[in-house]
């Protein structure tokens, strides 16, 4: 596994944002290191994307700023241009992951089916995001997958909450999970900074409980 994600693996949580404007990245970056997460996936949905990025990435040295809903190797290089660290896709595309590989970066593809792990398998790729988590049967699927695959691990994103976070971080093939409800689209519009804090703080207390840590860790 990429030391990047080593990294996010110990936090537990990976928020996934989609940011409409880019002179949020700063503020948000900071929002969230207050709620002890220092990683964030600025997903490529709105054009303000690679701005968030190179804000986030050259103002908060402290973040782990990766790109998400990376669809091409268009995007990809564009994410690495502007600061991104790692890579992150919906889906299994072989020509990012391909590209990914051969230029040194780490990516996160992502899988819903056996078929798209022997993908990744093929490529010695053996941390995935499983997306979308909850509509492919969740804890369930992640259970049934493990049998099979004993070696590969995921990061689950897709119908995770501060609800259900902790059922997915017992399993022993989840490293972390990934998910937009620490910083939804309400409070960045409505820029509630104090309460992204709050509640990434709830999240990563979550971690820390389901994992037997201290408050320290």
């Amino acid at each position: 596994m990429h030391k990047l994600f080593e990294a996010i693996g110990r936090i537990g949580v990976l928020p996934v944002i989609a940011l409409e404007r880019a002179e949020d990245a700063v503020p948000l970056a900071r929002a969230l290191l207050a709620g002890g997460i220092d990683c964030a996936e600025i997903t490529f949905r709105t054009p303000a994307a690679a701005e968030a990025i190179r804000r986030m990435s050259g103002e908060v040295g402290e973040m782990l700023v990766g790109a998400g809903t990376v669809l091409t190797v268009q995007q990809a290089e564009q994410a690495i241009l502007a600061g991104a660290q790692y890579i992150v896709s919906p889906g299994f595309d072989a020509a990012v992951v391909d590209w990914c590989r051969e230029q040194g970066v780490a990516v996160l593809p992502g899988v819903a089916t056996p078929t798209e792990i022997n993908m990744a398998l093929v490529r010695d790729v053996k941390l995935l995001k499983f997306f979308p988590a909850e509509e492919f049967g969740g804890i369930r699927m992640l259970k049934a997958l493990h049998g099979p695959y004993p070696d590969v691990r995921f990061i689950p994103t897709g119908g995770i909450n501060a609800t259900n976070l902790a059922q997915y971080l017992t399993l022993t093939n989840v490293v972390a999970c990934g998910g937009s409800w620490m910083a939804n689209s309400s409070m960045l519009s409505r820029g509630q900074f104090d309460e992204i804090a709050r509640v990434s703080r709830e999240a990563r207390t979550i971690v820390r409980r389901t994992r037997g840590e201290s408050e320290a860790a």
